[in-house]
């Protein structure tokens, strides 16, 4: 399939082989719980929530262990960084329950909480101190650059296995390459590729802190490395690029003037008068108004992870689910992911905030729906509101969808933003 060959081009079988030959031979077959259980350990996190003040007051004393310099610290390759993480569904049918959704496949906001567990594990196994057994390193994730999938549907009853290194690094942040396979009939084949990006900071989770350099060790991984410094240069562009920040290209002003002109109402009383104020849907249209869900998630500790901050994997669980449910009822039939692309985590989510979600459906073309999330905390003390994320996703529908139809200028540029994440995400596969 396409996406064996895209993660062939980007993993040639050479590298495979040269990442999974450590020094033992073979890598060490992790499941995904002790991945979650390592992660404690490394940061000496608290089982109780009420010892989290206690645990957190013991990491400050690892500041002394933090380099000064990035060139203090030994350079790592790519295959030091290297895991592979089986989540047993077929052998295991125990923990199956918490996978599975009501079209018996499996839940895919749960695979994102386990690729951000996954990924800063790697990153962690990357910055390891050979006589540390607790890092100074508090390593969050920054961004999710990308998630494309190749395949539709999950099966709930196939072991899933989860490879991963990281492919790219600053001076403070690095990216994480992973693969998610399923097991069908003896052979691991590709479900999906996800590019993480995450920083690395003080013990206290305050200051930005050096993480060790990266040499590559052939062309196959020069190749890797350069892509990872190709992604961060799209990223700023496209970031440059925000409407938030220049107004929209000549073409994309042609669209929002097309799409105003196809929606005045030239019923008018007088002949040849139109008025700038009516506006009707074109027929097989809705509103974009009228394509949105909110939702409110109040934040409890069992969500909270190792530096008892909400938990990003959560908080991508629960956009996406409101993104499909929404998708779902705009589509009016099952929709299916395809793409999750740009995800920002602007700002930590503390222990008992409320957690508003609202999702928008902002560009739809033919069978596909692209959706953003916005979520926000609202602090009730001082009544004040905060984004946290911004999630963007791409589903597909059975059927053919109604278009949305932007009515404001506000919505318009949406609907362009919308409409660039969409095009990126078709170049993409």
């Amino acid at each position: 399939s396409a996406c064996r060959l895209r993660i062939m081009r980007k993993l040639p079988s050479v590298l495979v082989r040269t990442l999974t030959t450590g020094t033992t031979g073979s890598p060490v077959l992790l499941d995904m719980s002790e991945v979650r259980h390592k992660l404690r350990d490394i940061v000496g996190a608290s089982t109780n929530w009420s010892d989290h003040v206690q645990a957190m007051q013991e990491r400050k004393a690892l500041h002394t262990l933090l380099a000064k310099q990035q060139e203090d610290l030994p350079p790592r390759r790519m295959k030091d960084s290297y895991l592979e993480v089986i989540l047993p569904l077929g052998s295991q049918p125990e923990i199956r329950e918490k996978y599975l959704n009501v079209h018996n496949s499996v839940r895919f906001g749960r695979i994102l909480e386990d690729l951000d567990s996954l990924g800063v594990l790697i990153c962690y196994t990357h910055t390891k101190q050979e006589m540390q057994p607790k890092s100074p390193l508090s390593i969050v994730t920054a961004l999710v650059d990308k998630i494309n999938l190749c395949k539709k549907i999950i099966y709930p009853d196939c072991d899933i296995k989860f490879t991963g290194n990281v492919s790219w690094v600053g001076k403070t942040s690095m990216e994480v390459t992973m693969h998610m396979l399923q097991l069908h009939d003896g052979e691991y084949s590709p479900v999906l590729d996800a590019t993480f990006v995450m920083v690395a900071r003080d013990p206290e989770n305050k200051r930005p802190a050096f993480v060790n350099p990266l040499i590559p060790e052939s062309p196959e991984e020069e190749e890797i490395f350069k892509q990872g410094e190709l992604n961060k240069l799209r990223r700023i562009d496209f970031n440059t690029a925000s409407l938030l920040k220049m107004a929209p290209t000549a073409e994309e002003r042609n669209i929002v003037h097309d799409i105003f002109l196809n929606t005045l109402d030239t019923r008018q009383e007088g002949e040849g008068t139109v008025s700038f104020r009516s506006r009707k849907l074109p027929p097989n249209s809705v509103w974009m108004e009228d394509a949105k869900l909110k939702g409110l998630q109040i934040c409890h500790p069992q969500e909270r992870n190792i530096f008892n901050r909400i938990f990003g994997g959560f908080l991508m669980r629960k956009a996406f689910e409101l993104g499909w449910a929404t998708a779902c009822s705009y589509g009016g039939s099952r929709p299916f992911i395809v793409s999750v692309d740009d995800i920002m985590f602007q700002k930590p989510v503390e222990i008992g905030s409320l957690l508003l979600l609202s999702a928008q459906v902002c560009y739809t073309e033919k069978n596909y729906i692209q959706i953003r999330v916005h979520t926000e905390v609202y602090d009730a003390n001082t009544r004040e509101h905060h984004t946290t994320n911004i999630f963007h996703f791409t589903f597909i529908s059975e059927n053919e969808v109604p278009r949305v139809v932007p009515n404001t200028y506000g919505e318009s540029m949406l609907y362009l933003d919308g409409k660039r994440h969409f095009t990126a995400v078709m170049k993409e596969i």
